[in-house]
């Protein structure tokens, strides 16, 4: 039974993964149509970025929520740690490390595929011209995808996993959270022009697909919790 019920879990997260990875490969390429209609708004003629020093989204989305979500995880670093003085915590000690660990390893992910990439953020991407703008995809500051700030946003799906069977409400709390503000802290850096919507989709899938997969790594663990 409990066979069956893994297999279960683990088809779905492998179909969740691979529907989800096809939609984004072919239907919001990097720079692509989806991308291109989705910034414009957030552009004046010229290609210049109007929102790209505003200050609510330089201060509080890229800076402040930021901050916000490292003592969220620094929070549950802490208890981790303190588990293995105080024995009421002791119970939840692998949840706690592991919502830490995974976040911060899911994260570490991106920023080191951020690193090697070499796309480049849309506002380097502008080639001002007599009559307007077009995008130059040659462009090689690179470095800009998948989006980094939206990451920490999503590694909150982490909680997802961390208390399925624990505590389904608490779940998919964090499953809610984890999308809402990952898109958010992405939809504004892509008003200022730091990225495209589909690195802050690649981002999620990213993120997910890492989650689900140690999920299933360890889901005889989380039984045992």
């Amino acid at each position: 039974m409990l066979l069956s019920k893994f297999n279960k879990i683990a088809l779905t997260y492998i179909f969740i993964s691979l529907i989800t990875f096809a939609i984004l490969w072919f239907f919001f390429p990097i720079g692509g149509a989806i991308d291109q209609y989705l910034i414009h708004p957030w552009m004046d003629q010229s290609g210049h970025f109007l929102y790209r020093d505003n200050y609510y989204l330089v201060q509080w989305n890229h800076k402040y929520l930021k901050y916000l979500l490292i003592i969220v995880y620094v929070s549950f670093l802490s208890l981790w740690l303190a588990s293995f003085k105080l024995e009421k915590l002791k119970p939840s000690r692998w949840l706690y490390g592991y919502m830490f660990w995974v976040s911060l390893f899911s994260m570490a992910v991106i920023g080191l595929l951020k690193s090697q990439s070499r796309h480049a953020c849309p506002w380097n991407m502008i080639q001002t011209t007599s009559s307007g703008f077009n995008w130059d995809f040659s462009a090689t500051q690179g470095h800009c995808f998948p989006g980094g700030h939206a990451c920490s946003g999503f590694a909150l799906m982490t909680g997802y996993f961390v208390y399925r069977l624990a505590s389904a409400r608490r779940a998919y709390i964090f499953l809610g959270l984890g999308l809402i503000l990952g898109f958010v802290m992405g939809w504004g850096q892509m008003m200022r022009g730091a990225h495209f919507l589909s690195h802050n989709l690649w981002t999620a899938w990213v993120i997910f697909a890492i989650n689900a997969f140690l999920y299933l790594i360890f889901y005889k663990k989380f039984k045992a919790a």
